[in-house]
């Protein structure tokens, strides 16, 4: 594949996580001012509903990728095209048993949630649900075709087609709100753009890739689907504990409380998924190094003194994050959502303060994916996933949202944290009490700082417009950047700040 083809999809890769996150942060209040938070509750709450059924999935799109590569190394195209009508057939019934489970969900929204809708909040959620089941019944046979565009390594015109739909959908969206269009007009602009994608991907494999397909019926590879299921398997997993993480709460207060309390839990998940974005982003640079260490059988300390030097790196920029979440988030959340969504900040403080050691413990992942020991880490996040649920119903019934952020926060803590941590010092060899030295000496300087800024801010600021909070965020950072840089990082970790800026500078 030439460079250049690689070159711009790290480039356009980069372009979709800018796009997506400043399409969050601009567009984000003017829907929820448009609709209201009754409106956006309803519209989260459907929305999450929905995702469950994604799990079905089975990891196989992942398979696609990878066996796909495989083969084309192998220059096996027959075995290749096989394959692809192998999973063409297994997700087509997919599609179809995720088509019957929303159809059994669509008849029984009045149940699920009659005690806490009005009757016009159940028929328009009876709507979006059979739009979103159709869509994602669709969906599933008509996925096969990006993942084979992503195993042909054709980045270009994956991500340019992301960025185009992110910015039509938007701008979309933006006119039909205007014109006093809500929830339902948001899922049929959804639904379109989605279907419109999706027959793109499979235009382009067929004509530009040349992708044929084969259903053979007598020469079904058992044994080859077998090989599939179990490489899916683990993946499938962690689907189902990332669904029971971050969606069961929407459905849980939309069952207990109702729609404004799944608006602002809803606005506390998107930023939470923008807080992981920045860790991810890092340890995504760390991946063929940890993994040739691993392959190579390099010592079990030199794997350990990276995941530490890893895991500072991570907490440089999220320790800066969190910090300043913790003395602005309130105002910004106000600001930014508006009066009505004042417990986000709390919600959100609930992910970001126990996520926050996983994310910067991400390595330790990739460690077990190279040495092939990710059982115990799936099995207990299984196990924890249901805990916190079971919390969730709880704690929900006497604190709302804030109940329910609890259950999740409680099982970061106890599963992320404490059992993990057990796992990869005794299990792994990783130097884990070094870990916490290290990071409990970084921490010197930002909980300082958070404690001296909110005393200032509380007697003597009042950050009631964008103005005065950009410009407290400002004198904050002209603060917490020189002493952090000076007394918590090392000489090396400096050295890479410095390099890095002067690589930026020049190229510019």
């Amino acid at each position: 594949m030439p460079v250049n083809q690689l070159k711009a999809g790290v480039v356009l890769n980069y372009v979709v996580i800018i796009l997506n996150t400043v399409v969050g942060l601009l567009y984000t209040p003017y829907m929820l001012r448009m609709m209201g938070q009754s409106e956006y509750g309803l519209y989260s709450l459907v929305a999450s509903v929905i995702a469950y059924l994604t799990v079905l999935d089975l990891g196989f799109g992942n398979a696609i990728v990878r066996y796909t590569a495989k083969f084309r190394a192998e220059k096996k195209t027959e075995e290749q095209y096989e394959m692809f009508g192998m999973f063409f057939l297994l997700y087509l019934v997919i599609g179809i048993i995720a088509f019957g489970i929303g159809l059994g969900l669509y008849f029984n929204v009045g149940t699920l949630f009659g005690d806490t809708m009005t009757a016009v909040e159940l028929d328009r959620a009876r709507i979006m649900m059979l739009l979103l089941v159709a869509n994602l019944a669709f969906t599933f046979p008509m996925s096969i075709w990006g993942s084979i565009i992503q195993a042909y390594e054709d980045f270009v015109f994956q991500k340019s087609l992301n960025i185009f739909r992110i910015i039509l959908n938007t701008a979309v969206m933006i006119c039909l709100l205007h014109f006093g269009y809500k929830a339902v007009a948001m899922v049929v602009v959804q639904t379109i753009f989605n279907v419109l994608t999706l027959v793109l991907n499979f235009i382009y494999c067929r004509r530009k890739l040349n992708i044929h397909i084969y259903f053979r019926f007598k020469h079904f590879h058992w044994g080859f689907l077998k090989e599939v299921a179990i490489y899916s398997f683990w993946i499938f997993l962690n689907a189902i504990i990332d669904r029971v993480y971050w969606s069961t709460g929407q459905f849980v207060l939309g069952a207990i409380v109702g729609t404004a309390a799944v608006a602002v839990f809803a606005i506390a998940i998107q930023l939470e998924g923008m807080y992981m974005q920045f860790s991810t982003a890092i340890s995504s640079v760390f991946l063929p190094k940890v993994t040739a260490m691993v392959a190579t059988n390099r010592s079990r300390k030199e794997i350990s003194d990276l995941f530490i030097r890893t895991g500072r790196i991570q907490y440089i920029v999220l320790a800066y994050i969190l910090s300043g979440f913790i003395i602005f988030g309130r105002q910004f959340i106000e600001l930014w959502a508006g009066a009505g969504y004042s417990d986000a900040y709390i919600i959100s403080l609930l992910f970001f303060i126990p996520l926050t050691v996983p994310l910067i413990q991400n390595l330790g992942i990739t460690i077990l994916q190279a040495r092939n020991e990710m059982k115990f880490r799936s099995v207990l996040y299984i196990i924890i996933a249901l805990v916190s649920l079971g919390m969730q119903i709880v704690l929900t019934r006497f604190f709302g949202g804030i109940g329910c952020a609890m259950g999740v926060s409680g099982a970061l803590v106890v599963g992320q944290i404490l059992i993990m941590n057990v796992y990869y010092q005794r299990r792994q060899d990783l130097d884990i009490k070094t870990f916490w030295k290290e990071i409990s000496k970084m921490s010197i300087i930002p909980i300082v700082l958070i404690f001296s800024s909110m005393l200032v801010i509380r007697h003597f600021f009042a950050l009631d417009s964008w103005g005065k909070l950009i410009l407290g965020i400002a004198a904050f950072s002209l603060v917490y950047i020189p002493l952090f840089f000076r007394f918590s990082m090392t000489d090396d970790e400096r050295n890479l700040f410095i390099s890095m800026f002067h690589k930026i500078f020049a190229r510019s």
